[in-house]
């Protein structure tokens, strides 16, 4: 009996694509020619705390290589900021405990911490670069938070814009190119903007901080200020659940004249980050915080991760985002993607 087997025709062997992304991926001269987003050091601002009363930087403990600056040092920080090629710096002050009070009125003096400190800074690197201060009462103030307080409690949001412009004009005074505001007060934008320009300042810019979440990754940060809040900051700064807020309260930012808006944290908001980047006809900003950068060094020193990689990478996305200049305390420390 004879079988008969059927014929079977030869499967094709797949064709080699034509198509291969990984060209483009050959050798590092390669990837460098076609990388979609550079990273310079132009576009980065260092955050620095200069504090009052102390005769040596003193380190923090939570944010590795970061210390609170005495004047001296704080100078000499600048002087490196500006020779690296740096766009800024960012000051916060950190008074001393007796100089608090319910109003944080050592913020606005001219020789309250923060303006002696920026007075400084502007005298040893003039216009090489950009010189930024914090313009808020939280470091100032007995109870911690961001504005000035009623009787029982509630941050009153009109009163506290007064407050922010005898600070920011102070901030000009001493020589600020650039205040922000970052209490996430409503109207604190247009009422700067007014006092500035009443004062002679019309050319101090705003740098909004305009899409400010409430989040759990500003814990070094408290520590390295000496804050002083009890409770939290919920009624003022934003719901992390939100998104659409953000670009509206960039939005609202830019109507009252902001000359650069914030999101801030960066890390874990890429998504508010690049609808504000997509909406703003003026520079977006965006603030490694220091949660953020406390985790990368945490992991970093137990082998975990690459610390200058992972600083590297983190920057670069923040930039992919959509933000034009990056504050971050690894600012010094990463060198521009190339």
């Amino acid at each position: 009996m004879t079988l008969h087997h059927e014929s079977r025709t030869p499967e094709p062997s797949t064709p080699a694509p034509s198509i291969r992304p990984r060209r483009l991926r050959t050798t590092p001269a390669m990837r460098a020619l076609v990388r979609e987003t550079r990273l310079a050091r132009s576009q980065l601002v260092l955050p620095v705390f200069v504090r009052d009363g102390q005769d040596a930087p003193r380190p923090i403990s939570s944010l590795p290589g970061v210390v609170q600056h005495t004047l001296d040092s704080l100078c000499a920080e600048a002087e490196r900021a500006a020779s690296a090629g740096l766009g800024g710096m960012m000051l916060f002050g950190v008074p001393r405990e007796e100089d608090k009070d319910a109003a944080g009125s050592a913020g606005a003096r001219p020789d309250g911490i923060l303006n002696r400190g920026l007075a400084a800074v502007r005298d040893a690197v003039g216009d090489d670069l950009v010189v930024m201060a914090d313009t808020c009462l939280d470091e100032f103030t007995d109870h911690g938070h961001c504005g000035l307080l009623t009787e029982d409690g509630r941050v009153d949001n009109d009163a506290t814009l007064e407050a922010y412009v005898a600070l920011a004009v102070s901030q000009a005074d001493a020589g600020a190119h650039v205040v922000g505001p970052s209490g996430m007060m409503d109207g604190q934008v247009r009422a700067i903007r007014e006092g500035l320009d009443a004062a002679g300042h019309a050319e101090v810019a705003i740098l909004a901080y305009a899409a400010k979440y409430a989040s759990a990754f500003y814990g070094p940060f408290r520590e390295a200020v000496g804050s002083s809040l009890q409770g939290d900051r919920r009624t003022y700064q934003q719901d992390p659940a939100n998104r659409r807020e953000g670009l509206r309260e960039a939005l609202l930012d830019l109507a009252e004249g902001a000359d650069l808006v914030m999101v801030k944290p960066a890390g874990s908001y890429l998504d508010v980050l690049a609808d504000v980047a997509a909406a703003s006809d003026v520079p977006v900003a965006a603030y490694q915080v220091s949660g953020e950068y406390a985790m990368i060094c945490a992991a970093a020193e137990r082998g975990w991760i690459d610390r200058d990689a992972a600083l590297a990478e983190s920057l670069t996305c923040i930039v992919r985002a959509g933000a034009d200049l990056v504050l971050s305390y690894a600012a010094l420390e990463v060198p521009a993607v190339r």
